[in-house]
């Protein structure tokens, strides 16, 4: 492999292996919400159910993949870190109807074109190339095909700053050319593949760091910004759908 960018999140997913849910903002009682609640989207939105046959991208450590999983769904997870394979094996040994495997989301080269009824994925693609990925998304999908994602928000200060000065970037656990997106940006590249029924929508004011403590208390009125004109475009996150 000849990519520095790859090799890069190759190295960092080795680093992160044993931790990686803390650096993904993911455990404590916030980024348990999250974390359901990304997932809860992705299959309400999908529809995903028993007949569906799902790729999911970047499955890191396996815990979106597990849930998933839950629908019957044939899902197929694959992740660019041979480390963090490992360990979403482990995590979804029990189910039988999960693959999981190492595989590059830019190239997907292993799979036949239109094989898969939904591509899902979360924070995923401001790893990669995500044109090339996404248009490796758009041959993989059957005709009608949902792609699914959740991504940072580039216009949130915070992810802002967090993505653009490298000292903070490495301060906050991030891979060196992780990104995030701007809404409009988004949306014209899925449009320029050929994607169509584009929706990328601001969602998720809740931060992971919040304390266990008052989360109960806050998760319910953060749900009100994302619904407020312009307040809402500073949203920590972005919903992306898309059809084939």
């Amino acid at each position: 492999m000849n990519d520095q960018r790859k090799i890069n999140e190759i190295t960092h997913g080795k680093k992160i292996a044993d931790y990686a849910e803390g650096v993904w903002g993911r455990s404590g009682e916030a980024g348990r919400i999250r974390t359901e609640r990304r997932i809860n989207l992705m299959i309400e939105n999908g529809l995903i159910w028993s007949g569906s046959r799902v790729l999911e991208l970047g499955c890191g450590t396996g815990e979106f993949t597990a849930k998933l999983a839950q629908t019957g769904a044939s899902i197929t997870a694959i992740d660019i870190s041979p480390d963090l394979i490992k360990v979403a094996k482990k995590k979804v040994e029990k189910y039988r109807n999960v693959e999981v495997r190492t595989a590059d989301a830019e190239e997907l080269d292993n799979f036949s074109d239109g094989t898969f009824t939904h591509i899902v994925g979360v924070s995923v693609l401001h790893h990669t190339d995500h044109k090339k990925t996404l248009e490796s998304c758009y041959r993989k999908l059957a005709h009608g095909g949902l792609l699914l994602f959740s991504e940072p928000n580039m216009a949130n200060p915070q992810i802002f700053l967090q993505k653009n000065i490298p000292w903070l970037k490495k301060a906050m656990g991030d891979s060196p050319d992780e990104t995030a997106f701007f809404r409009c940006g988004l949306a014209r590249s899925l449009e320029e593949v050929g994607y169509r029924n584009v929706s990328v929508d601001n969602f998720d004011f809740l931060h992971p760091a919040l304390p266990d403590s008052i989360v109960r208390f806050c998760s319910a009125p953060l749900l009100v910004p994302e619904i407020v004109p312009l307040l809402k475009e500073i949203s920590g996150s972005l919903l992306i759908t898309a059809q084939k």
